[in-house]
């Protein structure tokens, strides 16, 4: 394997905790975590309120029961995310197959890609609907703390693939640069393969044997 894939140094190393906290990465990962628990927690806790003329309790964003499902779905599957992904991102230099990191990059920047979308529709919507609202006793606050706060995931979503981007980018540019074609490769300890032909005996002489030669006295 290459001395450095896809980001990382070889597998092997003490994990280094400092230097884990400080990576772009990491941080970003936390702030995304931070940022799906207080959009899904605000939903959860202060996002379903009880209309004078109804018994059941209705999504603060235009009564849109939809909208809120739909959030607190979306900062879960977030949540749990950066949760995989930081125990990926800490685990990612003892992993010693190119082929394996390849794939974790790839599925880092497919989910990153995807939530910066989601999280993009979600700010939309949540706009939208609250804009559009109309009942009395919601708890402003909440409702503005989870279109603000979704607003940001779509920052943060959309560096993370950024890097798992510039990441998978490396990972290939490295692998093409290292790799040697072995018929190429003339540092091999091994000596070239030598050809199995060889020139017929008596090869030069078959023109000769026909020719008479007078006996000698």
């Amino acid at each position: 394997m290459q001395s450095n894939a896809y980001g990382a140094s070889l597998a092997g190393g003490a994990f280094d905790f400092e230097s884990f906290v400080k990576k772009p990465q990491t941080v970003l990962r936390f702030l995304s975590w931070v940022f799906s628990i207080v959009v899904f927690a605000s939903i959860t806790a202060e996002g379903y309120i009880n209309p004078e003329t109804q018994n059941q309790a209705k999504c603060m964003f235009n009564s849109n029961d939809t909208v809120c499902s739909y959030t607190v779905g979306i900062g879960i599957l977030a949540f749990l995310g950066c949760v995989i992904f930081l125990l990926l991102d800490a685990y990612f230099p003892n992993i010693s197959n190119a082929k394996e990191r390849k794939y974790i990059v790839m599925g880092d920047l497919v989910f990153s890609a995807a939530w910066t979308f989601l999280w993009f529709i979600c700010f939309c919507v949540l706009t939208n609907q609250w804009t559009k609202t109309t009942v009395k006793f919601v708890m402003a606050d909440a409702a503005r703390a989870v279109i603000t706060f979704s607003f940001f995931s779509i920052v943060t979503w959309a560096l993370l693939s950024y890097f798992a981007l510039g990441r998978y980018r490396q990972g290939v540019s490295e692998f093409n640069q290292d790799y040697t074609d072995p018929a190429q490769d003339h540092t091999s300890p091994y000596p070239p393969a030598q050809s199995s032909y060889q020139q017929a005996p008596f090869t030069n002489n078959q023109g000769q044997q026909g020719e008479y030669q007078p006996p000698t006295y």
